[in-house]
């Protein structure tokens, strides 16, 4: 099974699973790359996995599905400007073997899903949209903290291996505000090192591996002490109260410069 990246937008990944012939892509805001993709190496796609409505991730839905023929998947409770098949908490998407969970996880957008996978002797996969990424999570358009909270919670709870496949590059903007956060976490600094000599190179710092976003992404550690002392500090409050915390966690990335 391989996993391929594909650049869309100016930060956004398009991303494609191919399996003997035949292609899975996932959120494929323009059709173009993803066609290119397949053309020019000869595959057939026959799935589309979207996560939320967003139009950077749906842009391209439409001309693929008509293309391809492809089978659309994605979530029940949000409105799309195409046919799909709608799916909900626990359910399940077979494509070339993979049996894909789906996680409804609200915040981003009020609807918004997940995808998990397993595949053979591979570590697992996450397509997780706008909801988890690599040091941050996603901007509160129609969720509330309590909501992101609880997804978050859901994603964290996933085999550690699992890789985090995240909808767009902003790994070292998030690191910047992480360091902020936590300024004294020593893992925290060598991924920040690390993703600046991916980036140098142009390679994506996507996917993250799950356990280490449990190191350093302030959004799965708003429970722990040094998060909570830094919100308290910024928010001028004494509130412990964990949808408190994370709110004012997600108020404080949405103005850090």
């Amino acid at each position: 099974m391989n996993l391929i990246p594909l650049p869309a937008f100016s930060d956004n990944y398009i991303w494609l699973l191919h399996h003997e012939g035949r292609a899975l892509v996932v959120d494929p805001g323009e059709a173009a790359p993803v066609t290119q993709w397949l053309q020019e190496n000869k595959l057939q796609l026959d799935c589309i996995l979207v996560t939320h409505h967003h139009g950077d991730h749906t842009g391209g839905v439409a001309s693929l599905q008509a293309k391809w023929n492809a089978k659309v998947y994605g979530p029940a409770l949000e409105n799309l400007p195409f046919s799909f098949h709608r799916l909900q908490q626990g359910d399940r998407v077979t494509w070339s073997g993979i049996d894909f969970q789906t996680l409804e996880v609200p915040g981003h957008t009020a609807g918004h899903i997940a995808f998990w996978a397993h595949p053979p002797q591979q570590d697992p996969l996450l397509f997780c949209g706008d909801t988890l990424f690599s040091g941050g999570c996603g901007r509160l358009f129609e969720g509330t903290p309590a909501q992101m909270l609880r997804s978050l919670d859901l994603l964290a709870q996933l085999p550690s291996q699992t890789r985090v496949c995240c909808a767009h590059e902003y790994t070292l903007s998030n690191l910047k505000f992480a360091i902020a956060v936590e300024p004294h976490n020593e893992s925290l600094h060598q991924y920040k090192a690390h993703c600046e000599e991916l980036r140098a190179d142009n390679i994506p710092t996507l996917p993250a591996v799950l356990a280490t976003e449990l190191e350093i992404n302030p959004f799965l550690r708003s429970r722990q002490p040094t998060v909570i002392d830094a919100v308290q500090k910024f928010a001028s409050t004494s509130s412990i109260e964990e949808a408190d915390i994370f709110g004012n966690l997600r108020l404080w990335k949405n103005e850090f410069k």
